[in-house]
């Protein structure tokens, strides 16, 4: 399972408009690139398709650029992410398909462990907000699972 640069890019692209939300000027594409270090032309393939799905407002002339659309704790990470057309998933099969993951009629003998890993990082994403990232504050329940990992490995499980 692989989160692609679409759907990192678009996170780290919309969380920096963020920072700059409140600025009365919008933000430039440009400058995104710059500070994020994100090619500009692949800025402007997800900013078309942030827009479609009405996550950014677009202002247009020399001092034109973007605007978040909604306040950034309205902003789910997973709408980010569904919004570039990235497709979080931990299984080889596809949705309502007759052939399994092993390309046959059946599922792979682990298809369940993985089917409830995708849910799991689905539900994560579904939990962060843009406001979360800018604040540095993750969900408490994902830091008290941090904390049993940390556990078990600190006593050698």
């Amino acid at each position: 399972m692989k989160l692609t640069a679409k759907g990192r890019y678009a996170v780290m692209a919309m969380t920096d408009l963020a920072m700059f939300n409140k600025h009365p000027k919008p933000i430039s594409l440009n400058d995104i690139s710059i500070r994020q270090g994100i090619s500009l032309s692949f800025l402007e393939q997800l900013f078309l398709k942030l827009k479609k799905k009405e996550l950014v407002t677009s202002v247009r002339g020399n001092l034109g650029g973007y605007k978040l659309a909604k306040d950034p704790n309205k902003i789910q990470l997973s709408s980010i992410i569904e919004a570039v057309d990235e497709n979080i998933k931990t299984t080889r099969c596809k949705l309502k398909s007759k052939k399994g993951c092993t390309g046959k009629t059946t599922r792979c003998i682990t298809h369940n462990l993985w089917d409830g890993l995708s849910k799991h990082i689905n539900n994560y994403f579904l939990t962060i907000t843009l406001k979360d990232i800018l604040d540095d504050k993750i969900p408490e329940y994902y830091n008290s699972l941090s904390n049993v990992s940390q556990l078990s490995l600190s006593n050698g499980q």
